[in-house]
Formats: structure tokens, C-alpha cells, sequence
């Protein structure tokens, strides 16, 4: 049956107006009475509250979203699925960089204004809410807290991030923030922490690009033509921001010696003199967000990295896990670059079917540039070779490697040492220690695991956090590298892990669904079997815009993009886990992409949309569209808040039809669920002009559709513990195909089967004719 429209009408609780009584089959025993969704009263209207599905407020989820078992839910004990966008890709940078003069005038950047100046905000939190992104991972770096020296805060910058996410509830938006990093910082090539970190341990600045320790070109700039292209994930190995990631999580085990001067002249050991500024930092933040409703936790740190820790030899990184491309010196060549000693390096290229190989050899480093300052607490030496780890041999002119397992155990007790147990728990203890001192009440802590990497199997219970979500991250890591896709895909996820090669090869666009499903399901079922009980949100998954040789910015035909992020979307569903797509960023463009180290995610462009005297900020308004790109593939329905246990989501962007089935909660959920009513965003992209198609209720269920909340609202009448409910939604008529859902078989199969058919035959001819 079809009900009248939210839109016509209205139902709300006036102060002294009684309290619905639960239908017995949603019934629970003594549920709060101020926790009650009125869809349990029996004569309740679909769509009769004012919310919306995508709407996160405190309006929208009765209070709070808490995490409960592996599920996010809200304060009926619906399950929510949270998706939405990192914003943004563009927060890496200050507003006054300035790619001719870095690193120069480090002190004195401002973020103020990162991700857009504040009188922007409407519009694109208007945006986000038309496409149903509405959770939010929201970037701020250490640098914009504290670029200007150690305790130094910006509280410029700080009032503006509170003011701006201040405006989250009222769009239906709510954040984690998230501070952010890459390769450690932007002086040493990524983006993260302030410049004073590296100059306090002794780095020279000026120098670190031409003795070998970072490759900055990507951020002054560079990293999009074919020579730059996809190296900067390389930094990770060179020597500035693997040395201050040791130092960061193990300098106290393998850099002892090397002690910072605090301003009142006391020596600190570094890694307590990184990490105590690090959560001092942190807790600054913490208190300048605190009592925001829009803001429902803290992520520690983007993509975390073990610098040398664990690495089994200085001669070599690991091929499968560390990438080769362009020069890639061993961390011993590393050393003896930053101390000014001109030295051969291998060179690698893109190749097939591995996807680099060494093809040269060069010396860098021929000015004999020193990456160490002579004032600094090394006096000029390598932090290395002061640890004893190589030396040199002035008799031989040459290195030496002196203790080749350095990294691999503990010095001074020769106790062979993990990251994860040893160093990376022990720190998010004190993490989240930290935080909660500077909060007025608790938040969610997200939290993930080095890049490409399933969840160990060592953070048992004793190593978890309190309100802990999983957030690893997700990519095609061959379509990154090549930035391109076409029909033929490969698992590298699986290859990296031993997959037999054919295995892992998949065609078309079925195929690249199938291989993505399977890719993000791995991680996702490694996730929950060591963690148990703790909700999982994919933190980082998108696709590169500028793939295919940027043929798309040239004929404005996205369908290789469309793809893609369909493939990557239809997995993420399968998985019936949250996620945050990268990125939305507002000064994207053609030319520079994001304008960091040659990236270009976002599918958002403010240079190709409508300026803003012309939009119209309703949700339901397609002027927001303008500027956007591959939307079909982006914008789709999804189960925002379901009244049960989400079994299955599968959506067809070809046709606008999906199905949906959940189950009503057992008691071994351990839920308690205080609502019937179920919540759908089905964005007006596919609706508009058409009738949306619901079947598979029951004759006693209720539903509607409003197009102005974009909310597909539904009320089972049979709540009962364990019931199975299905729904299959279309449009009609029916949306125009945006590609063909191609596979091996479809493409190949009757070639296939008409050269077997020529084989047979001239088998049987020339058997006949000279056997017979």
C-alpha cells in the first residue's frame, strides 16, 4: 500500500502529551520512555516525523549515535549505516603555500579557511546532504594546530574549525575529526606534522631534497607528469620520514642517545619529546571541539607507518609491501646520503606483469649535501651512525653496515620487537587517555592499521579501546599506481598474499565488482574475527579522476570513472559497512587535481559548477549537482536507518532498482530497538519524474516516499524476533543504462565457442582424411 506523504503530514510530541505504547511484537522490556520512536504506536503514518533518513543530528537519531556490538546505532537502537566523504583532500596544505618559496616561512602558514572559508559552508554542507554523504572524516593536520613552534596553538585557526563544524546539525551532517598525515609531513614530502618536528631532531630543511632524504616535488607542485607520477608513496623508505617515524614510536629503543633541549633547558629523550607534544596537540584540539553535538569522535592518526621498525635488513625494503619506483635507495644508502656521501642508487620502472623493475643504476647526492645540521642535538652526525648502526670506513672510502638487525630487536635486550604490541597499543592507551581528560563526555576513538594491511591478530581485547571503530582504508592499488582502468582487473590484495596469478585476474565490469567485493570483504571479515564486537568504517576508498590518460577532462566521458566507483561502491554495499569516500574538495580543478603530490580524487570541482548566486540550497534542488561528476555512481539509495539487523543491500545503478532485506533483532543482538520505522535514502537523482516501486511487503506493512527529504519510509507491522523482511525497489520507467554490466563469457563466449567449433571440425577433416 502506498501512504500519503511525509510532506503532508506532520507528527510530533508536545510537552505533557502522552507517550505511544509499544505494538507487542516491537516491544522491549521497560525501554526508556524519552527513547520511544513514535512509529510504535500502532496507528502511526509512515514519514510523520520531520527527519530525514541522512540526517545524523540529534533530531535525526533521537541524540546519539553510539557504537553497540559491530553496528553503529542510534537512540531507538536502529542500526545506522554512515556514509559520507573525507573533506578535505585540499586541508593538507595552508592557504598562503606558495610552491616557489617552500619550505620557507614555515611559522607563519595559515589553515584558517581549510577546507572553505566559512560563508562557503551552506553550500557545501547543503551539497553533501543532497548526495546523502553525510558523515563526515574531517582533516586537520598538526601542522595548522601548531605551526608556529612547540605550544604554540593557533587559536585562529582553532575557532574557525569549531565555528565551522558548529554548523554540522544543522544540515543533518555529523564528523570525526581526524588528524591527519602522509610520509610525516610536507617537509618531508606528505603533509601532517609542523617543520620544527624535523629540525628538532637534527634535519637540515633546506636540505633534505637534494641529499636523497625526501622527494618533494609533489608537494611544490609536480607529481603529474609520467616521470613524477605515483611517487611520493616512496618517501615512507627515504630517510627523513623514516627516521622521524622511528623516532616518533621507538626512539626511546633505538634512538636513546638523541635528546631534544626543551625551552627550560631540561633534556627530553626524542620519542617522549614527539609523542608528549603529538597529545598535547591532540588535546588542544579535543578541548576546542568539545561539546559540539556534530562531532561524534576523534581518529588518532591517518595511515600510521613503522618507519625502520622491523626492517629486517638495511640493504633492502620488502618488494611486496614497500613500493620501488624511481630511486629507491636501502635505508643504508639512506644514511650515507644524508651525511653528504654521493652514492649508487637502483632506479625502477613500471614494467609487466610485476609492476615495477629495477632497470638502472645512478649516483645521487653528487654535491655531497648533508641532510644533518651541524647545530643540531646530532651535531651534524646521522642519528644511525651515532647509534652505532653503520659507520664509515675512511682506510676503504666507503659504509659500513655494523649492526644489520638493528631495527629488528630491542638493543639493548636483543627481545625481537613488534609494532603493533611494542609500540603502536601502548601509544593509543595513552591516546585516548589523553583524550578523554579533555572531553566533557566520551566519543567514539577510530582507529586503524598500517596502510594495505588486514587487522592483526594481536589487538586482542587487552590492546582495544574503549568506543573503539576499526577504520582501515581501501584502494585498487593497480589502478593507482597505472591511474587506469579498463575491462581487466587484478587482485593485488591477493597476489601480495600468494594468490595463484589466474586467480586473481578479472574481466569486465562484473568482474571488477566481484574483485572489489572480495577485496574489501577481506578486510572487513579480518577486521571482526579479531575484534569481535567492534564496528568497522572503511576510513579511505575512491578512485583516481585523472585516470586513462586524462582522456575524460578532454572529452567530458566519465564512463571508465563511472565504473569504477561503481564497482568500488557495489563492494563497499556488499559489505553492509560505513565508509568515507576520498575526497570532496572544493578547489579541485582539471589541471592541478588536488594540488598534492599529483593526486586528483575528487569528483567534485567548484570550477565547473554554478556560482553561487544561483543555488538553491534544498536538498532536493539539482542546481547543488553542478560540478559534480560520475553522480550515478555516487549517489545511491542506501538503508540509512533500519529497524533490525541489515542482511543484505544490492543496487543496480542501471536500472535505479536495489534490494533490501533485514531481520528483526534476537535477543542475542543485544539490542534494544524502540522504533518500527525504517529509514531509506533514495536520492531525488534517480526519482525525479519517475514512481518509485516498492514490493515484497507485507499487507499490513505501511510505507512513503517524500522526494523532498529524498526518504523512503517504511513500517512493518511484524516485529517479531527473528522476522525476515525483503523489499525490492525500482523506478519506473526505468533509468537509461549508464554502461553494460560486461563479463568474460559476454564479450568472449561465442568467439571462444565458435573457434572450438573450427577446432572439432578440422580435427574431424584431418582425421578423416589422413588417418582414415
Amino acid at each position: 500500500m502506498f501512504s500519503p506523504s511525509g510532506s503532508e503530514n506532520s507528527f510530533v510530541f508536545l510537552e505533557g502529551s502522552p507517550k505511544p505504547t509499544p505494538s507487542p511484537s516491537y516491544a522491549h522490556p521497560d525501554p526508556p520512555l524519552d527513547k520511544i520512536h513514535p512509529s510504535l504506536l500502532p496507528s502511526y503514518i509512515p514519514g510523520s516525523t520531520r527527519t530525514y533518513a541522512h540526517d545524523w543530528s540529534r533530531t535525526g537519531t533521537g541524540g546519539e549515535i553510539k557504537p553497540n556490538g559491530r553496528h553503529f546505532v542510534d537512540a531507538y537502537g536502529r542500526i545506522c549505516s554512515l556514509r559520507g566523504v573525507n573533506v578535505s583532500g585540499c586541508s593538507k596544505a595552508p592557504m598562503n603555500h606558495d610552491h616557489d618559496t617552500f619550505p620557507g616561512d614555515h611559522e607563519v602558514v595559515t589553515f584558517v579557511g581549510r577546507p572553505f572559508p566559512l560563508e562557503e559552508a551552506p553550500e557545501h554542507f547543503s551539497r553533501l546532504r543532497r548526495w546523502g554523504l553525510t558523515f563526515i572524516r574531517f582533516l586537520v593536520t598538526w601542522e595548522a594546530v601548531e605551526h608556529a613552534g612547540l605550544g604554540i596553538y593557533d587559536k585562529e585557526y582553532l575557532t574557525y574549525v569549531r565555528k565551522l563544524l558548529l554548523l554540522l546539525p544543522s544540515f543533518g551532517l555529523s564528523a570525526f575529526v581526524v588528524v591527519h598525515q602522509d610520509v610525516w609531513s610536507r617537509y618531508s614530502g606528505g603533509s601532517g606534522a609542523p617543520a620544527w618536528t624535523l629540525d628538532a631532531v637534527g634535519f637540515d630543511l633546506h636540505a633534505l631534497e637534494e641529499s636523497g632524504a625526501a622527494w618533494l616535488l609533489g608537494v611544490k607542485g609536480g607529481g603529474h607528469v609520467e616521470a613524477e607520477r605515483g611517487i611520493w608513496p616512496c618517501g615512507y623508505q627515504k630517510l627523513a620520514a623514516a627516521t622521524m617515524a622511528t623516532c616518533f614510536w621507538a626512539g626511546d629503543t633505538f634512538a636513546p642517545k638523541l635528546k631534544i633541549v626543551m625551552p627550560d633547558g631540561q633534556m627530553k629523550p626524542v620519542q617522549q619529546y614527539l609523542q608528549d607534544a603529538f597529545l598535547d596537540m591532540y588535546a588542544t584540539v579535543v578541548q576546542a571541539l568539545d561539546g559540539l553535538d556534530g562531532v561524534i569522535g576523534f581518529e588518532v592518526m591517518n595511515e600510521p607507518h613503522r618507519g625502520y621498525i622491523e626492517l629486517p635488513s638495511l640493504h633492502k625494503f620488502d618488494y611486496n609491501t614497500d613500493l620501488h619506483l624511481s630511486h629507491v635507495p636501502s635505508a643504508f644508502e639512506s644514511f650515507m646520503l644524508g651525511c653528504g656521501y654521493p652514492t649508487l642508487v637502483s632506479h625502477w620502472t613500471r614494467s609487466f606483469p610485476l609492476p615495477t623493475r629495477l632497470t638502472s643504476r645512478s649516483v645521487l647526492n653528487s654535491a655531497s649535501r648533508k641532510a644533518w645540521r651541524p647545530d643540531g642535538p646530532t651535531q651534524g652526525m646521522c642519528v644511525w651512525e651515532m647509534h652505532g648502526v653503520w659507520g664509515w670506513d675512511n682506510s676503504k672510502n666507503e659504509g659500513v653496515v655494523l649492526r644489520e638487525n638493528y631495527f629488528v630487536k630491542d638493543p639493548m635486550t636483543g627481545r625481537k620487537v613488534d609494532w603493533y604490541t611494542d609500540f603502536y597499543y601502548p601509544f593509543l592507551k595513552r591516546w585516548t587517555d589523553c583524550a578523554r581528560k579533555a572531553m566533557s563526555n566520551d566519543k567514539m576513538f577510530f582507529v586503524e592499521p598500517i596502510p594495505n594491511e588486514f587487522c592483526p591478530p594481536s589487538w586482542t581485547a587487552e590492546h582495544q579501546l574503549p568506543n573503539m571503530v576499526f577504520t582501515p582504508h581501501w584502494y585498487d592499488l593497480n589502478a593507482l599506481f597505472n591511474k587506469a582502468f579498463g575491462d581487466f582487473t587484478v587482485n593485488v590484495q591477493g597476489l601480495s598474499r600468494g594468490m595463484f596469478l589466474l586467480k586473481a585476474l578479472y574481466w569486465g565490469q562484473q568482474g571488477a565488482r566481484e574483485n572489489y567485493s572480495l577485496q574489501i570483504q577481506n578486510i572487513v571479515d579480518h577486521g571482526y574475527k579479531v575484534l569481535g564486537g567492534k564496528p568497522i568504517l572503511i576510513g579511505e576508498c575512491g578512485i583516481p579522476m585523472d585516470m586513462n590518460h586524462k582522456e575524460a577532462f578532454e572529452s567530458d566521458d566519465w564512463k571508465w570513472q563511472e565504473r569504477m566507483m561503481d564497482a568500488m561502491m557495489t563492494g563497499l554495499e556488499r559489505s553492509l559497512v560505513g565508509f568515507t569516500l576520498w575526497n570532496y574538495n572544493p578547489d579541485n580543478n582539471d589541471i592541478q587535481g588536488d594540488d598534492w603530490n599529483g593526486e586528483n580524487f575528487s569528483w567534485f570541482s567548484r570550477r565547473r559548477g554554478l556560482p553561487r548566486s544561483l543555488l538553491d540550497l534544498d536538498q532536493f534542488s539539482f542546481t547543488l549537482d553542478n560540478g559534480g561528476r560520475i553522480l550515478p555512481s555516487i549517489v545511491r539509495p542506501y538503508a540509512a536507518k533500519t529497524a533490525g539487523i541489515p542482511t543484505r543491500f544490492e543496487y543496480e545503478l542501471n536500472t535505479g532498482t536495489f534490494v533490501f532485506e533485514w531481520r528483526s533483532p534476537e535477543t542475542e543482538d543485544n539490542i534494544v530497538l524502540t522504533a518500527r520505522e525504517t529509514e531509506i535514502f533514495v536520492p531525488s537523482l534517480i526519482t525525479y519524474g519517475r514512481k518509485l516501486v516498492v514490493s515484497g511487503l507485507s499487507a499490513d506493512d505501511k510505507y512513503t516516499y517524500d522526494e523532498t527529504r529524498q526518504t523512503l519510509f517504511i513500517v512493518p507491522r511484524d516485529g517479531s524476533s527473528g522476522r525476515m523482511h525483503k523489499i525490492t525497489v525500482s523506478v519506473d520507467p526505468p533509468l537509461r543504462p549508464q554502461f553494460s554490466v560486461n563479463t568474460f563469457w559476454g564479450d568472449f563466449g561465442e568467439a571462444i565457442l565458435s573457434g572450438l567449433v573450427m577446432f572439432v571440425i578440422l580435427f574431424v577433416v584431418i582425421k578423416y582424411y589422413f588417418y582414415m
